[in-house]
């Protein structure tokens, strides 16, 4: 597997730094990423896995998601795009209510006609939800060939969340929100792709300035993968940014 340059650094830093010297790398990911400061850390395990293009976690996605909000800024775009921490809406991160109030506290932070960009992992599996809180509507996208059906705990919590949302503003809403499956997004060719396409996903979301996903999705294209170029450009972009992090 080729490995992008900034990646074989981060690999060589992890093996002469890191693990010698027992650490790991620190990030606060500030306010305006997800609606809150955070702090985290990156493990050296966190980027041998990437750089395997093994399996990834939300720690991984949630530094990526740090570094679109960039591009964003630089596009004069974060009025239009926000993000969802996808550490604390997954599976196994509290209890529906809890998640539904934090996406709908995220939510209340904006003009309306904001787009949310929200991964969600129902349990070893990455998918991809855009909430559109003004219109009251969900899109679902799904890097896993097949017929992909929304899972019923990621369901409540948006739909609670909107309904939240739509108390905040005082608005009566509908009976439920509309929830839309965009499937024709590349897919990926085996079990532990779905974390690269999800930040792929997003990536090319941003980078069309019309914001028109819901066009460029809507037909089930040949469900052919990304070239692998596609992935390394991601893979490339994560690691150049924490790269800026190594002290």
């Amino acid at each position: 597997l080729e490995v992008p340059s900034s990646l074989k650094s981060l690999c060589r830093y992890v093996e002469t730094t890191l693990v010698p010297q027992d650490k790991i790398m620190n990030f606060t990911i500030d306010k305006e990423v997800f609606g809150a400061e955070r702090d985290t850390f990156v493990l050296p395990e966190d980027i041998t896995q990437f750089a395997g293009m093994e399996e990834i976690g939300a720690t991984v996605g949630a530094v990526y998601m740090r570094y679109l909000h960039d591009v964003l800024k630089q596009a004069n775009m974060c009025s239009m795009v926000g993000f969802i921490d996808p550490a604390t809406v997954s599976a196994n991160s509290g209890t529906i209510a809890d998640r539904s109030r934090l996406v709908a506290s995220r939510l209340q932070k904006t003009d309306g006609e904001q787009i949310f960009m929200m991964p969600y992992n129902p349990g070893r599996h990455w998918v991809l939800l855009i909430v559109r809180a003004k219109r009251e509507t969900v899109y679902f996208l799904d890097p896993l060939p097949g017929h992909r059906v929304v899972n019923e705990e990621v369901k409540n919590i948006v739909n609670s969340a909107i309904k939240i949302y739509n108390t905040h503003i005082g608005r009566a809403g509908r009976k439920a929100p509309i929830w839309k499956t965009l499937p024709g997004t590349a897919k990926q060719p085996s079990s532990v792709e779905c974390g690269y396409y999800v930040m792929r996903f997003m990536r090319d979301i941003i980078m069309d300035h019309s914001l028109a996903f819901e066009k460029t999705y809507a037909k089930g294209k040949d469900d052919a993968p990304y070239p692998q170029e596609a992935i390394d450009e991601v893979r490339k972009e994560w690691a150049e940014f924490v790269c800026l992090h190594m002290e």
